[in-house]
């Protein structure tokens, strides 16, 4: 018999090729995603131009976003270590007694070793786990730091904020920033609480302002840098968003990319530095905003420009080693903007209500995206309520777990609201329950409640940006959209505005769907809403466990360490008692 042996080798071309397509499409799909979550710190809704901001182009973000799913309807904690929790462990911080202000550097406590933590969940699903940027869970004693609790390697800082460029945290000095009247005192202006002076010099005993007193020592003071455990002294000069970017990219190239990657990149900026120069960038930056003519609000821009070329570099990273097409970049600040001065800051939350650490709008309203190539419906925002409790099942689902078998967890799996637009498992949202500010707001449905007063009721207002409104930069223009950016409109703003809801008093509540600018507040006339909503936070409030804080231990003052911020306390020293190791 005659043999076609032209057709026997196209037929074992075929079958190669069909077995080899195979092979590829199994690899991918056996092959979990690299997930790169990437953090900015206390930046507003209005600070990206995918939100509508005409003064600051952010080309790099814009262009992940557009090209992903924006999350239109996502709420964080109003401040920065409450939501970090959130993200690490998928519980709200009611629920991990953090829910209380953020850990000052010298306290002794953190977010509980007895919870597993996302990169320790990762590990378990065989990825590498990497973390490059700002900690704020807890280091006074070494098993709080992020290279024993999960992370294979670590370099960034441990504590809340430092300056940009000398990577010094010396947030502790004396104020000196004006007291001629209270709205410029410290716990008017973003601190939560405050025991100092308000001058420049202090005498030591009879604690009166005298010009000739010394200046040395006026706080704790501290490097904060660290490669690992090892404290990294040769970085001075080198821009902290900048040097975090360089640190990230390296960790993509030398990626073995035979195993999935997870990339922890909680940025330093945007949140303000030391007191002595809060607000840092490189003139590079500066530069291109001539049209902001407000120093402080220009210089935060080219914070956040510096910041999107560096979530632009990571992009290009990713892309060079082949690793872009299997990965899900998630991108989230961590709290609303401190605008108009709030934290010596210029960021904007216009035109939401309230600032940072505040559960107006402003303060928990998040800015957020997720993009990858694996969403099946791209290019579109969705209005989906969303959590930051929600991540942590989320990147575990993504990573090949069963998030139904994580336990006591407040977050729920959502990717298939956001890769199919399918509606969300959530229905509410408990912002916070402080009790010692004795502060709550929850969101069910359309509607929120909120109750109590921060800072007096000093920063509950609305702040457009500071500067000429114009933005005379094209960057923005050239990213390609599917439609324009998200912006929220206003409700019509009624003249009683400023005194229709005293939340001191009496709850206050919105519909945040028809209202989101929280104009209107319509509790008097919806008594059993107020109550179903009252209900709701009472039942919240029997689950939340007792406020981790703890004073400030002067052993963890620098000083005693070399000049470098370091875990003071050893766990397993049986010698000190309870009350020694917090001072009591």
């Amino acid at each position: 018999m005659a043999v076609d042996c032209k057709g026997v080798l196209l037929l074992l071309l075929f079958t190669a090729a069909l077995c080899d397509g195979s092979s590829s499409s199994k690899n991918t799909q056996d092959q979990p995603p690299h997930i790169i979550l990437i953090v900015a710190d206390d930046l507003g809704w209005n600070d990206v131009s995918f939100h509508g901001s005409d003064q600051i182009p952010t080309p790099n973000l814009d262009s992940l976003a557009y090209s992903g799913v924006i999350l239109g309807n996502y709420y964080v904690s109003p401040i920065c270590t409450p939501t970090r929790s959130a993200i690490m462990t998928g519980r709200h911080p009611i629920h991990t007694g953090l829910q209380h202000f953020v850990i000052v550097s010298a306290q002794p406590y953190g977010l509980a070793l007895n919870e597993t933590i996302l990169p320790q969940y990762l590990k378990q699903l065989g990825y590498t786990t990497r973390m490059v940027g700002k900690w704020h869970l807890g280091m006074y004693a070494w098993d709080y730091t992020p290279t024993y609790r999960g992370f294979d390697s670590f370099f960034g800082y441990y504590t809340g904020a430092e300056g940009y460029v000398d990577h010094v945290n010396g947030i502790h000095a004396s104020w000196h920033l004006g007291h001629h009247a209270w709205e410029f005192t410290p716990t008017f202006r973003g601190f939560d609480s405050y025991f100092g002076y308000l001058t420049g010099k202090d005498n030591y005993y009879d604690h009166t302002d005298d010009e000739s007193n010394s200046p040395e020592e006026l706080g704790y003071k501290g490097l904060d840098l660290r490669n690992g455990t090892e404290p990294v002294w040769t970085e001075n000069g080198t821009y902290s968003t900048e040097l975090f970017s360089t640190e990230a990219e390296r960790i993509i190239a030398s990626h073995d990319t035979s195993k999935p990657l997870f990339l922890y990149l909680p940025h330093q900026a945007v949140h303000s530095g030391n007191p002595d120069n809060p607000l840092q960038a490189p003139q590079k930056y500066i530069d291109k905003f001539p049209h902001i003519q407000h120093p402080g609000r220009r210089t935060f821009a080219a914070m956040v420009s510096a910041l999107d070329d560096a979530v632009g570099n990571v992009t290009k990273a990713l892309s060079a080693r082949g690793m872009l097409e299997n990965s899900v970049i998630i991108f989230t600040t961590d709290n609303g903007g401190p605008a108009a001065g709030f934290d010596q800051n210029y960021a904007s939350n216009w035109p939401l209500r309230g600032v940072k650490n505040t559960l107006w709008e402003g303060g928990v309203h998040g800015t957020g995206f997720v993009h990858s190539p694996l969403i099946k419906q791209p290019k579109r925002t969705t209005h989906e309520l969303l959590h930051v409790c929600d991540l942590l099942p989320t990147i575990y689902e993504l990573a090949g777990g069963d998030s139904t078998e994580l336990k006591n967890l407040d977050g729920t799996n959502v990717w298939e609201t956001i890769s199919r637009g399918v509606q969300s498992p959530r229905v509410e949202v408990l912002h916070n329950i402080d009790p010692k500010r004795k502060t709550a707001a929850l969101r069910y449905g359309d509607y929120k409640i909120i109750l109590g007063e921060a800072y007096k009721g000093a920063w509950d207002g609305w702040y457009p940006p500071e500067g000429v409104t114009t933005n005379h930069s094209e960057e923005a223009n050239h990213v390609p959209r599917w439609s324009g950016p998200l912006k929220i409109k206003c409700a019509e703003k009624p003249a009683n505005v400023s005194t229709n809801c005293k939340p001191r008093d009496n709850p206050c509540v919105f519909n945040i769907k028809e209202d989101p600018c929280e104009f209107n507040n319509i509790a008097d006339w919806n008594k059993p809403l107020v109550n179903f909503l009252m209900g709701r936070l009472e039942a919240y409030s029997e689950t939340a466990v007792p406020m981790r804080n703890q004073p400030t231990d002067p052993r963890g003052n620098p000083k005693y360490h070399g000049g470098v911020w370091s875990p003071w306390i050893n766990l397993t020293d049986t010698s000190v008692s309870t009350n020694e190791l917090f001072g009591q």
